[in-house]
């Protein structure tokens, strides 16, 4: 019962310092100890979101789009140790959900001139991220300027480059959909 009585009042007290501080912050919303928040006012955060221990959320126009940012819809659970760094635009459905040590990414660093070290090369744009609602993105999954489609289960350790529609399961590195859901039968259905 105190435990409860706790975590409540501490959930109050960061919505009330941190409100002001997004471009928007839904109720019932917290973010447990970040490792780094850049860029609060290109954030939205939808209501009843919870962002798990050490999770790095940046939203920074580092490739010129004036307009950058990074919305989570309603119900998401962000797992530990996430990564999740827009320049441009990643934006999470509603209720999606990832496990631990995922990255998110809708850029790389350059690394064509092999007369510069990457770490000080431009970075680059390599396309937007959406994330269908109701989606759940497995351990260790990095997603990079790819999108992933309504209820869509991404298998631990697999690295998104290419787009997966909606209802599928994709497993691998590069990311391959393995299964879809038919509807007709109401089953999932093994796919090549």
């Amino acid at each position: 019962m105190f435990k409860r009585i706790y975590l409540s009042l501490r959930w109050r007290i960061w919505y009330t310092i941190n409100k002001s501080k997004f471009k928007q912050l839904g109720k019932k919303t917290f973010i447990h100890k970040p490792l780094s928040i850049e860029g609060k006012q290109n954030i939205s955060v939808g209501k009843n979101v919870y962002v798990a221990y050490k999770t790095w959320l940046a939203a920074m126009p580092y490739t010129g789009f004036n307009d950058c940012k990074l919305i989570i819809g309603d119900g998401c659970r962000i797992g530990n140790f996430n990564h999740i760094y827009a320049t441009q635009s990643i934006i999470f459905g509603n209720n999606v959900l990832t496990a631990d040590k995922v990255y998110i990414s809708d850029n790389l660093h350059n690394y064509e001139d092999i007369s510069i070290p990457i770490l000080h090369q431009p970075v680059k744009q390599i396309g937007t991220v959406t994330i269908g609602e109701n989606s759940w993105i497995g351990e260790n999954v990095c997603i990079m300027g790819a999108n992933i489609g309504t209820h869509c289960v991404i298998g631990a350790n697999s690295v998104v480059t290419k787009d997966i529609p909606d209802y599928c399961v994709a497993v691998g590195t590069p990311a391959k959909v393995i299964k879809r859901y038919c509807f007709k039968t109401n089953t999932w259905i093994k796919t090549n």
